[in-house]
């Protein structure tokens, strides 16, 4: 197991910045971070976030990467710096609609791919409109019931 140590961490050190949390979730729906529909606000070590104008979180909600890890209820927080490729997981408006997919490059073919093997995947040119968004950098995931952390 590798572990960072405190001079190891990058420059930017114990800096904090502030990440827009955008509602509502991303795979059933999700308006722009260009309409401002911001819902909160997570302080987030800047290590985590190098590039924050670039850099939102959006809750998931659904099944469709759990084979990836990212499950329901998790918050991912996405770079729209970064330039997607093979193996990507990014967020993406497909028809309009904000969803997660990972991507798949196969010659110059591009295909977005859900983590379930139970659900499709599609070539990006056979739909009417998609957007890559960004690229997810990390999730975030509770690892205890959400009725535990009430009490």
């Amino acid at each position: 197991m590798s572990l960072f140590r405190l001079d190891e961490l990058p420059d930017q050190g114990f800096s904090k910045v502030h990440v827009p949390l955008m509602g509502p979730s991303l795979c059933v729906g999700f308006p722009s971070p260009a309409d401002d529909f911001v819902e909160n606000a997570l302080e987030l070590p800047r290590w985590l976030v190098p590039n924050p104008p670039a850099t939102f979180l959006g809750r998931m909600a659904g099944d469709s990467m759990h084979d990836a890890g990212i499950f329901d209820g998790d918050i991912a927080c996405v770079d729209r710096s970064l330039k997607p490729g093979h193996g990507s997981v990014v967020v993406a408006a497909v028809d309009g609609e904000m969803s997660i997919r990972r991507m798949v490059v196969q010659g110059d073919t591009a295909r977005l791919a859900f983590d379930n093997a139970d659900l499709p995947v599609y070539a990006l040119e056979e739909l009417a409109k998609v957007d890559v968004w960004g690229v997810v950098r990390f999730t975030i995931r509770w690892h205890i019931s959400r009725a535990r952390q009430r009490r």
